[in-house]
């Protein structure tokens, strides 16, 4: 399996290109999965678990792995599935989100896959609110599943997602007033996190889903004679998105003799140590790593500060 995830953070020129890579990986019975190889670290039979007491029933337990601590999540069990039974003949998918480092217990890891984003599709329509899914592809004909882990997360180990008092003073929502903010994240968790910080502090919100939805928002502001960098004082974008990237949304902007101007935050879960070199490749003006409430109200209440 080393061999799969060899020099797996040399795949940096995917960047700016509107593609991925997706380890795929199967939780039970033959439904394929697939996990963004940016956030993998390694991949490994599981190892021995100690339990961990008073954390969540899908936490296994905690294993070493090179002198680190992990815990180790069922992701079947975490997304509505039976737990795994057999340890002994599982894996386990080693990642990093959030800043946080966490083991996926795993039936069974398959191979890494190059895609594009545009082959990257939100869930069916009719998949309701319950659902683990934040997008869909094809591979050799079979379905992939890509797993909502913003929302396993914030279910599992919960979060405080309060901004601390006295970091939004009524000084600061007078300098948000009429201010506008556009959110681009396909995870509904990440989507409402964000909203509700922003909302504390009293700007305006356009909240989308994807890469592409947001870019041809942009163009029919413009089509209208509206310029969105006038408009919008900062645009705060995932990276990881069905049919457009945060990276290639930015790209895009940067591209573009009108929307160049965009002030634009990328906000995700990818928090390995490419990431800033990544950001500054694409033109951000800034990045941040999920989901941290009083480090996101501070960068934009110094953002509408720079207006005053």
């Amino acid at each position: 399996m080393a061999s799969v995830l060899d020099s797996v953070n040399q795949r940096t020129q995917l960047v700016g290109q509107n593609r991925l890579e997706l380890l795929l990986f199967r939780l039970s019975g033959s439904q394929l999965y697939g996990i963004n190889v940016f956030k993998v670290r390694e991949v490994l039979p599981c190892p021995p678990l100690t339990a961990l007491p008073h954390a969540s029933a899908v936490v296994r337990g905690v294993a070493s792995v090179r002198g680190t601590t992990v815990p180790i999540i069922d992701l079947a069990l975490a997304t509505g599935r039976r737990e795994r039974a057999d340890l002994k003949h599982s894996f386990v998918i080693i990642t990093e989100y959030n800043t946080r480092v966490q083991g996926f217990l795993v039936s069974g890891v398959e191979r890494i896959v190059n895609l594009n984003w545009e082959a990257v599709l939100p869930p069916p329509v009719g998949s309701g609110h319950d659902h683990y899914l934040t997008a869909v592809t094809r591979v050799d004909e079979q379905l992939v599943e890509i797993i909502d882990v913003e929302k396993v997360f914030a279910e599992v180990v919960p979060g405080d997602e309060r901004v601390d008092d006295g970091v939004i003073d009524s000084g600061v929502r007078e300098g948000a007033s009429g201010r506008k903010i556009m959110i681009v994240d396909d995870s509904s968790v990440a989507r409402k996190q964000l909203s509700r910080v922003l909302t504390e502090i009293g700007v305006e919100l356009v909240v989308l889903n994807d890469g592409r939805a947001a870019y041809e928002y942009l163009h029919t502001m413009l089509q209208e004679g509206r310029n969105p960098a006038d408009e919008f004082v900062m645009l705060i974008s995932d990276i990881e998105m069905p049919e457009m990237d945060g990276y290639t949304l930015t790209a895009e902007i940067r591209s573009h003799p009108v929307l160049k101007d965009m002030y634009v935050m990328l906000h995700t879960s990818l928090s390995g140590v490419f990431n800033q070199a990544m950001v500054e490749k694409v033109g951000a003006n800034e990045f941040l790593a999920k989901f941290k409430p009083n480090e996101l109200a501070g960068k934009v209440i110094g953002r509408l500060r720079s207006l005053q």
